[in-house]
């Protein structure tokens, strides 16, 4: 399905599609008035999804065991089938904690993502101003129909050790305690 589509997810709107739709892709970083060299985001529905994109090491499973689906994304080694696509060498991924978000991801495969927003901008969660603002410029949105946290995802390196590169959800504590540090 190669659409361009705002969803919500548990933490805040994303706007994303196919991680196979490079046209797509390209229609994001327009919309959102975002620098080609940050990359996007990946949510999936579940760890094989994870594994078709990304090398899931030890640590990395057992932070995915323990928080997804939920409010934490991490880099992980991109696998080249997409490494060529996306352009990066590592790829950020995620669970979403929200029943719609994770039938979209079921139906559609991984998808890329980013906050509904210009970019540096707050990012938008109000369905009504989402719609005034991108409904031209999307073939789809979907309201939501569970309430989202609003705080962002905690995001996580994890090689070549754990390093939060933006905490939001989780803290660090709570990652070094799981991973027995």
């Amino acid at each position: 399905m190669n659409k361009l589509i705002i969803f919500p997810t548990d933490t805040v709107y994303g706007i994303g599609c196919s991680i196979y739709d490079k046209e797509n892709q390209n229609k994001i970083y327009e919309i959102k008035k975002r620098s080609k060299d940050k990359p996007l985001a990946v949510l999936c529905a579940n760890i094989t999804q994870i594994e078709e994109i990304a090398y899931v090491s030890e640590v990395a499973e057992k932070l995915i065991n323990e928080f997804l689906p939920g409010p934490l994304t991490l880099i992980l080694k991109a696998k080249d089938n997409v490494k060529n696509i996306l352009g990066f060498d590592t790829i950020g991924v995620r669970i979403p904690n929200c029943k719609l978000a994770l039938s979209l991801l079921e139906e559609i495969g991984p998808m890329t993502t980013t906050s509904v927003n210009e970019s540096g901008s707050a990012s938008l969660n109000d369905y009504e101003e989402i719609k005034l603002e991108y409904e031209d410029k999307v073939d789809y949105i979907y309201k939501a129909e569970e309430e989202s946290s609003s705080i962002a995802s905690t995001v996580v390196l994890i090689e070549p050790k754990i390093k939060v590169l933006r905490e939001g959800a989780i803290s660090l504590d709570v990652i070094n305690k799981v991973i027995g540090i």
